[in-house]
């Protein structure tokens, strides 16, 4: 009995043993990932994860055994200077500088992805106090006062990061402190991120004294502090605030911002962002915008949208990525709102645009900003846009049409095409009024000229489309489509 009872507490035993060792597995299974030059992650395969020393070396890092054949599928040194992100539950995501590509790790389970998000955060935290000391900012210090002044900022509850309790506030913004702003930025947790936003934007001197620090060493060409800076400034940006948002892009700080952002030391060459905006971004005013918040919003647009599509395509995580989405939109629908409001302006267009004294070049670029006109205005709610068309319409915008349809320029041709899709998609009654209204059908022989015109099929495809939306219109109203084609 007695050995019968020993034989079944060890197979107990190790059942328990089997589940933890189980559990642990399914805790450490990953996928690694690799972003494509298409932009699309490519599956590397599936493995278990540890943190451990790599081979060879006395430095920590990630290692991804495959689970068939124990094959490496990766290995990743963990410094301070990679930019780890966690996203959503179970998604650890970096760049690896070694192999000039994002990777990424999403795990079987959320508290695996913890586990190790924990330790990557650790090892970090331990590498950058090591390297604290080590760092020279401006003018050399000695290795002690380097010293008592982490050991000074570690022992002040002011600059106490969540790790060891809540910070009150962040150190003067001077260049001996940029290391420890760059550590905080970096290491905010969730709960911390929107407090060290709101430090940052509650200080009126934080981005005016950050624009000093860049431009003197820009001027005294720092290398080493321009690369930290542009870490810097690519944190904050991705703090994700829209408080932060609306200093950055404003006109005071959005170049000094963008010139930051030039020195990036993964990149072999400075970027020239700067020159590129100044001498080959020209804002051409199609006709005169006096109201200055709208020019305003117009340049902070475009600013947002450069530094999103060219500057930090790659870096920028999903939510900060939503976030200038967002800003964009609502600048966009704050644009079309107030100059649909302003009557004047309307009628100052369209009087222009039926202009006989007017060059063919202008008139191009009148066609292309109404285009561009109706177009943004999906950003407005669904009333609002049908109030402006409506307005349009009133104010002859179909007659306008009419005769770019009969210009030589094939560009303004497919604009205005585009223009009476947007009205037909969101109104064909308004169309189909003014063709029934019209003496000579001439906007409709012009739509039915186009099908037959040595034009692209794509062209030909948007003629279709009109003349499809508007039949479709007519045998919903119950009208005769002959009637429009026939003579009375």
């Amino acid at each position: 009995m007695a050995e019968q009872e020993g034989r079944d507490a060890e197979a107990g035993g190790d059942a328990a043993a089997a589940a933890v060792a189980s559990h642990t597995s399914s805790m450490q299974r990953v996928k690694v990932y690799r972003l494509a030059d298409g932009g699309k992650w490519d599956d590397q395969g599936t493995g278990y994860v540890s943190i451990d020393y790599i081979e060879g070396s006395k430095e920590l890092g990630l290692t991804v055994l495959d689970e068939d054949d124990n094959d490496t599928l990766l290995m990743h040194n963990i410094t301070s200077d990679d930019i780890y992100r966690k996203q959503e539950e179970t998604i650890i995501s970096w760049r690896d500088r070694e192999a000039a590509t994002d990777l990424a790790l999403s795990f079987q389970e959320a508290a695996g992805c913890s586990y190790i998000w924990e330790h990557i955060c650790d090892i970090q935290r331990n590498l950058q106090f090591s390297n604290l000391g080590a760092l020279e900012v401006g003018p050399r210090q000695s290795s002690e006062s380097l010293e008592a002044s982490r050991i000074m900022h570690s022992n002040d509850d002011s600059f106490r990061s969540a790790n060891g309790g809540e910070f009150r506030e962040l150190p003067p913004v001077e260049l001996s402190n940029l290391p420890f702003i760059l550590k905080t930025v970096l290491e905010a947790g969730i709960t911390d991120q929107m407090h060290v936003a709101e430090l940052i934007t509650q200080d009126n001197d934080f981005f005016p004294k950050i624009v000093d620090i860049f431009r003197m060493c820009e001027d005294l060409e720092n290398i080493d502090d321009l690369h930290m800076i542009f870490k810097l400034v690519k944190g904050i940006i991705l703090l994700n605030s829209p408080s932060i948002f609306d200093k950055i892009f404003s006109d005071e700080f959005i170049l000094d911002i963008i010139g930051a952002l030039e020195y990036d030391p993964e990149v072999p060459r400075v970027q020239n962002h700067r020159a590129f905006l100044k001498d080959h971004v020209v804002f051409k005013e199609a006709i005169r915008i006096e109201n200055v918040s709208v020019v305003s919003k117009i340049h902070q647009t475009y600013r947002i949208g450069y530094l999103k599509d060219v500057i930090l395509p790659r870096i920028l995580d999903d939510a900060t990525l939503a976030s200038l989405n967002t800003m964009i939109h609502s600048n966009n629908a704050s644009v079309i709102s107030l100059l649909k409001d302003d009557t004047l302006f309307i009628r100052r267009l369209f009087a222009r645009m039926r202009s006989s004294d007017i060059s063919m070049e202008s008139k191009r670029e009148l066609v292309l900003f109404l285009h561009e006109f109706c177009t943004l205005s999906k950003s407005l709610p669904l009333v609002q846009q049908l109030r402006l068309f409506r307005d349009l319409s009133g104010e002859g915008v179909f007659e306008i049409i009419s005769d770019v349809l009969q210009s030589q320029d094939r560009k303004i041709i497919s604009a205005g095409t585009d223009i009476l899709i947007l009205f037909l998609n969101q109104d064909p009654n308004l169309l189909r009024s003014y063709i029934v209204q019209q003496e000579g059908n001439s906007l409709l022989g012009l739509l039915v000229k186009g099908m037959v015109t040595d034009f692209s099929e794509e062209m030909h495809c948007q003629f279709l489309e009109i003349l499809r939306i508007l039949m479709d219109s007519f045998t919903t109203s119950g009208a005769h489509v002959s009637y429009i084609f026939l003579p009375n």
